[in-house]
């Protein structure tokens, strides 16, 4: 059973990108692994963007990171690339901070024209983390995801197929004894 933080670059309360990662985390505690949903938009703000990486909360949230076996990393995407709640995380995280995980990109978005940010914006900056493993991204698109009334993602057939083939393809990925994958 492999340990996988999820996290939400969305600075919205109510977000499709949080609820594709809720669905995510389902379908990766059915296949007995943990996941844990962290949203970067409930650290403070001021300490992300002064880089108070001492402060308490962006402390947790960095150790959460050191602590996962593996990342999914979700983001809405807003002009051609990432959000900026993310990218202020990012910055904080120690160089190799992704050292010895695989990591999943996923990303939600209005168009078809921002399918490429993922593997252009994204992929970069988590490489440079040093992941050795980073999966193809996933693009949702906004349309095809509809929020129920508990919060939770109902995807269209096409996208739920398609995101199921991510998911499968990150579990094969996941360590197969997680005490290793951190002594190494």
């Amino acid at each position: 059973m492999a340990s996988v933080l999820l996290l939400s670059g969305s600075p919205a309360e109510q977000s499709r990108t949080t609820a594709v990662l809720g669905v995510v985390a389902e379908r990766l505690r059915a296949a007995t692994h943990s996941a844990h949903v962290l949203r970067i938009r409930d650290v403070p703000a001021a300490d992300l963007l002064a880089a108070r990486t001492s402060t308490p909360a962006v402390a947790a949230t960095v150790d959460a990171v050191r602590a996962a076996d593996a990342l999914v990393v979700g983001t809405p995407i807003y002009k051609a690339a990432y959000s900026g709640l993310l990218k202020a995380f990012l910055d904080v995280l120690p160089e190799k901070a992704l050292a010895g995980k695989a990591v999943l990109p996923i990303a939600t978005g209005g168009t078809l024209a921002h399918l490429l940010a993922v593997d252009y914006a994204l992929r970069p900056v988590l490489t440079a983390l040093r992941a050795p493993h980073v999966l193809p991204g996933f693009f949702v698109l906004d349309r095809t995801v509809h929020i129920g009334q508990t919060g939770r993602a109902e995807l269209d057939q096409d996208t739920a197929r398609g995101l199921d083939a991510s998911v499968d393809a990150f579990v094969t990925a996941l360590p197969v004894r997680p005490s290793l994958a951190r002594a190494s």
